[in-house]
């Protein structure tokens, strides 16, 4: 069976004979009809295709499935429900803003990240030739004079910490309570950790005999490996665990780490709803701030932060691991004085006259 009958094929050779009489080559006649069949095609890709695509090629790299959750969250609740359907290469500024405006002074930080992941998107879209021309997406020089600065719209929330020299007597209550969750929670003040690097700590990432805790990247919000030095209260807190599996903090349910709420169960039921978990590192960095003479970048790498000064962050490419060793232990002996007054603890092992606050 022909898929072409002798008609159709007259039909083609006559076209083709006019293309030559026209000086046309056939084939690169044909090859341009393909092509602009392929851009038609490129045209309709969709925004909420794209935002899928992107995702799926940038799942691997991301740290958890939250974090993708995140994007999928609030690219399906505010962005597609105006753009999603439309090709992509149709986004432009006044549909990012019709997106953006509703939630912009109501939702900023919600709002500012989603432009960040729409601009991603778009971005993406443009090197994939689905759209050309500038981001409409993009904050400088362009959405920066349409929307208002989200910094002096947002109303920072912090997490309510407790006062750096309440520390000690709210330890002494802690070691009080019994329990996984209440050791946890112990471990991450002493530490000054996060509390998901806390509940997803195994035993091979420490090594009690270095008194240094190893935190993978994967596990780090920056994404860089964080050594924690152990303090000797940190350290007698960990001997005291039963080891019967790879975690060290163990849930109720087999091979399961604790639950977020797990830490904040401790806190309720010590009566203290006025204090979050996360909380303690502004604790911590309040008492190094305002209690020690330890340098600022010191303490910033004991909570594995980033430097904001990205030149000083390219000199110093070390972890000042020596430096922490003191800082920590300075911590855990603060954290071991229950009336503890405001005295200022030196970088070396010298003490300072106390200054009493008026």
């Amino acid at each position: 069976m022909h898929t072409v009958n002798l008609t159709e094929a007259r039909a083609k050779a006559k076209e083709c004979r006019q293309l030559l009489l026209e000086g046309k080559d056939p084939l690169d006649s044909r090859r341009s009809i393909k092509q602009a069949e392929a851009v038609e095609r490129a045209k309709a890709m969709t925004f909420d295709q794209c935002a899928t695509a992107y995702i799926s090629a940038h799942r691997s790299g991301w740290k958890n499935e939250k974090h993708i959750g995140q994007w999928e969250n609030t690219l399906e609740a505010y962005a597609s429900p105006i753009i999603g359907a439309l090709p992509v290469a149709e986004v432009d500024t006044a549909l990012v803003v019709k997106v953006l405006g509703p939630i912009w002074e109501t939702k900023t930080e919600t709002a500012t990240r989603l432009r960040g992941r729409i601009e991603k998107i778009l971005d993406w879209a443009t090197v994939s030739k689905y759209r050309q021309g500038e981001n409409p997406a993009r904050w400088r020089g362009h959405l920066e004079n349409l929307l208002a600065n989200p910094n002096k719209i947002a109303k920072v929330a912090h997490h309510p910490a407790l006062p750096w020299r309440e520390i000690g007597a709210f330890m002494v209550e802690l070691r009080k309570q019994v329990g996984t969750a209440a050791r946890a929670l112990e471990f991450t003040i002493l530490t000054a950790a996060r509390s998901g690097e806390v509940r997803g700590a195994t035993w091979a990432e420490i090594d009690l005999d270095a008194g240094l805790w190893v935190v993978p990247a994967e596990r780090i919000k920056m994404g860089k490996e964080h050594r924690v030095p152990l303090s000797a209260s940190a350290i007698a807190l960990l001997k005291e665990l039963p080891r019967e599996g790879e975690l060290v903090f163990p849930g109720a349910k087999e091979n399961a780490a604790l639950s977020d709420m797990s830490l904040t169960a401790v806190l309720r039921r010590m009566k203290r709803t006025d204090i979050t978990v996360h909380g303690f590192r502004s604790t911590f960095r309040d008492w190094c701030a305002e209690s020690t003479n330890f340098p600022r970048e010191v303490c910033e790498h004991a909570l594995a932060h980033s430097l904001p000064d990205k030149v000083e962050a390219a000199y110093r490419r070390g972890d000042l691991i020596e430096k922490r060793v003191l800082l920590m232990k300075a911590w855990a002996d603060y954290c071991a004085k229950p009336a503890a007054e405001a005295s200022v603890t030196p970088i070396r092992g010298k003490r300072k006259t106390s200054k009493r606050s008026g």
